[in-house]
């Protein structure tokens, strides 16, 4: 499977948070031995970035559990042709949807969260760039971990980040504008924190931290 946990990525003030955020591919693909290390490791959040028709091809180990929470970032129907060389599109035409799902993450209890699509490359690989972005991750650094992914252009993602700069301003003003609160940026932000630990918005305790599961 293509997954990994995105601690140790150089950022403003040091290096990104282990097990804090994880990003797969589709969890339907994991074994028993890996579903009961997602379980091991406390995942508190499985944010199913896949479609409806997808999520019912498919529903995965977690379907119905109360950590699996499906936020298609995609409509069933595409407005548009999703070009080869850049997410833009992808951006430009599912504002509102991304804010959701970002707001699914920043809402995410103590704990692991992790983010999945089909392949873990292109759904999976937009949100998480916006929230290593938001998290003060070099964008040099953004793209080889996108470019991690097998089947990936690292020219892809430098094209998106170069649009997110150039029309909206950067991650946190495209955020912004699509609805996302302050302080739900700054849950992510402390999530990914160098040195730090994801904080409940309930609670605001610590958590321990996680390994990636086994497949």
């Amino acid at each position: 499977m293509n997954v990994r946990d995105l601690g140790g990525l150089p950022a403003r003030h040091g290096e990104t948070r282990c097990g804090a955020l994880i990003r797969s591919d589709d969890l339907s693909l994991l074994t028993g031995d890996g579903v009961a290390a997602v379980r091991k490791i406390g995942v508190v959040r499985i944010l199913d970035l896949r479609s409806r028709k997808e999520v019912e091809a498919r529903p995965g180990p977690f379907a119905g559990d109360p950590i699996h929470c499906h936020v298609p970032l995609l409509a069933d129907v595409l407005a548009y042709d999703p070009p080869a060389w850049t997410y833009a599109p992808m951006l430009d035409h599912n504002r509102n949807r991304i804010a959701q799902a970002f707001r699914a993450l920043a809402s995410a209890p103590e704990g692991a969260v992790v983010v999945h699509c089909r392949a873990g490359r292109d759904r999976t690989g937009g949100l998480i760039a916006l929230a290593l972005d938001i998290a003060g991750v070099r964008p040099e650094a953004i793209v080889a971990d996108y470019a991690r992914t097998a089947g990936a252009d690292p020219a892809a993602m430098r094209n998106t980040l170069d649009h997110l700069t150039a029309r909206y301003g950067g991650a946190t003003a495209y955020l912004e504008n699509a609805g996302v609160s302050a302080s739900e940026l700054a849950r992510v932000r402390r999530r990914l924190a160098p040195g730090g630990r994801p904080t409940s918005p309930r609670s605001g305790r610590s958590a321990t931290p996680a390994s990636p599961p086994t497949t």
